[in-house]
């Protein structure tokens, strides 16, 4: 059973996105898009630094070096949080002006894995997925998303989950974490404003995938089948993405946004013990 979620960063921030667990540091990084700053937090103490961008900042991820990999409005980079040193190494985004990246992970083929959105009030399915290797040579592994969203892969790499928040439907793709190639893909499920659109997303080791559901409160479990298994209320009404998190992966955090949502405690970061132990992410080889 999941256990009661709790705040442990009431950061009050606009959108929360992309909470990774840095099992060396022992904390969870993440980001406040508009706000353009990356936020470090404890799982007992709760924020500890901030960092400003000076951009929007979406998505990020972990280096083997212990830096991060930081996806801003239209480009990646990297990311020291002991020195505040950042260095580019993507800058190819060519997508329209009104097109920015969006939820972006780092694969068990060690490469950053980045979708892009389209950010106009009446969107078209012309963004992106793109692979970054250490290299900064990015390829464009998929296309046709209105708001590409949902990373997450299975513990085991052979199964990469992605979503479009606007479909709203959750995919599942074969995946080979030795060459960081697609194939097979398969819809997972549809959804709809009730069940919960889908925002970030985690896998755990028994080959579940949580999904936030940003316009339902909930977090919901769906089998590897597309069966939803499970469907928890979350203490706001706009929850962002899951991250398991803590020394055995037996917890979980959620991170929230309070866009249209000013309630208390939005914009903020939970955790509850967790029913199951989570697949661990990986990092970017290389970097």
């Amino acid at each position: 059973m999941m256990g009661l979620f709790r705040c442990i960063a009431d950061l009050r921030g606009t959108l929360l996105e992309s909470p990774v667990w840095d099992d060396r540091r022992g904390v969870i990084f993440l980001c406040d898009i508009p706000a353009g700053r990356i936020h470090e937090i404890g799982l007992d103490d709760g924020p500890r630094r901030q960092w400003s961008f000076g951009s929007e900042v979406t998505a990020l991820g972990l280096c083997d070096s212990g830096r991060l990999v930081v996806a801003l409005a239209r480009a990646v980079e990297l990311f020291d949080p002991d020195t505040g040193t950042r260095s580019p190494l993507w800058s190819g985004f060519d997508e329209p002006a009104s097109s920015r990246l969006n939820d972006g992970k780092v694969g068990p083929d060690g490469a950053f894995w980045v979708g892009s959105m389209d950010g106009r009030a009446v969107r078209q399915p012309i963004s992106r997925l793109y692979r970054i290797p250490a290299s900064g040579a990015a390829q464009v592994m998929a296309e046709g998303f209105e708001i590409s969203n949902g990373l997450a892969w299975s513990a085991d790499g052979r199964s990469m989950f992605h979503s479009d928040s606007r479909g709203p439907w959750i995919d599942r793709y074969t995946f080979d974490p030795a060459k960081g190639t697609l194939s097979a893909r398969q819809r997972l499920c549809d959804l709809d404003e009730a069940t919960g659109r889908p925002d970030g997303g985690a896998t755990d080791a028994e080959g579940g995938y949580w999904s936030a559901g940003v316009s339902a409160g909930v977090l919901n479990r769906f089998a590897p089948d597309g069966a939803l298994t499970d469907s928890v209320p979350l203490p706001v009404p706009s929850p962002t993405m899951p991250c398991f998190c803590g020394p055995d992966l037996r917890q979980i955090a959620v991170s929230s946004h309070r866009l249209g949502a000013d309630t208390a405690q939005s914009g903020g970061l939970f955790l509850a013990d967790s029913p199951v132990a989570g697949a661990a992410v990986s990092r970017m080889k290389g970097l």
